[in-house]
């Protein structure tokens, strides 16, 4: 998997975008599977301004894991603390640990 990316980096316009949007693109189901496993037993996001049950740091997460794949093509390893975020109102919500050796236990990058 990563000489696809890196061959891919090699041929991709950095300048428009496009071939890190298609990196995002080819991840993104495998991410949210990670995320939605991760989010399992964790309680709805609190905040009666929430716009999904998904728990705090679910959006985050997902982004972080897209963003990250993106940059290195390959999945983190060990404990990440993912940024602090605001909801809709610009309450913060607080960073939080990950290990990545946990969650991504069972899971690959897509061929």
């Amino acid at each position: 998997m990563t000489h696809f990316i890196s061959k891919h980096r090699e041929t991709m316009d950095t300048n428009s975008g496009t071939g890190r949007k298609n990196i995002i693109d080819r991840y993104r189901l495998t991410v949210e599977l990670i995320v939605e496993k991760w989010a399992i037993g964790k309680p709805p996001n609190p905040s009666p301004v929430a716009t999904s049950k998904k728990p705090s740091g679910y959006f985050r997460l997902t982004n972080f894991l897209l963003e990250y794949l993106a940059a290195n093509g390959t999945f983190p390893s060990g404990i990440h603390d993912m940024p602090e975020g605001r909801d809709t109102l610009g309450n913060l919500e607080p960073s939080f640990p990950v290990d990545f050796d946990i969650i991504l236990k069972g899971f690959t990058l897509p061929e």
